[in-house]
């Protein structure tokens, strides 16, 4: 049976920095030997719900499907990195409940930095959706986490970087920095 895998889950607001993050880290993770895979939200509504809703019901179900496959990976000793807002806490304290190796990285960033950041970043980039933040505002869209549907915090991450004071690179090694820690220890 394959050493178990871990899973770090790189939460916060649309627009905090959480692919780009996500993306460092996977790099930096590999130029020492660590392979993870990251699994993003955005990739996987593009397969469950090629027109999302983003309802509740959703959500739910989306997240739900999120967790099973991170939890499936890390028993089949894949390294995880999940790339996702999960605007409630019940879905990453779903995945903290059935994942064994699991941390939460909490990016937290002002609402109002998040939509500069979203805005300047116009097309879509690592998979995730343009112009959500105009979409609120505009009234065409009532699920943008954080305007339409709250975001909750996490309570106890096991890291949290402030994504509008670091770089995207000095995030990453944080998140690496705990990793190596909680679960690369020899």
């Amino acid at each position: 049976m394959p050493k178990r895998g871990w899973c770090v889950w790189i939460t916060g607001l649309p627009g905090s920095g959480k692919s780009t993050v996500a993306h460092i880290l996977a790099d930096r993770l590999r130029a020492i030997g660590i392979h993870a895979y990251i699994l993003s939200s955005d990739e996987l509504r593009k397969v469950m719900t090629p027109n999302p809703k983003y309802t509740e019901e959703e959500r739910d179900m989306v997240y739900a499907t999120l967790v099973y496959i991170a939890k499936v990976l890390t028993e089949n000793g894949v390294n995880v990195i999940i790339d996702a807002t999960g605007n409630r806490r019940k879905y990453r304290d779903r995945a903290r409940g059935i994942i064994p190796k699991f941390m939460e990285a909490y990016l937290r960033c002002p609402l109002n930095i998040c939509i500069e950041r979203e805005i300047k970043r116009g097309v879509d980039v690592y998979g995730a959706p343009s112009g959500i933040y105009a979409k609120a505002f505009s009234g065409e869209s009532k699920t943008v986490p954080g305007i339409g549907v709250p975001y909750e915090e996490p309570l106890n991450p096991e890291v949290t970087v402030d994504s509008d004071r670091l770089s995207p690179e000095e995030c990453a090694e944080k998140i690496l920095g705990i990793i190596l820690g909680r679960f690369e220890h020899k």
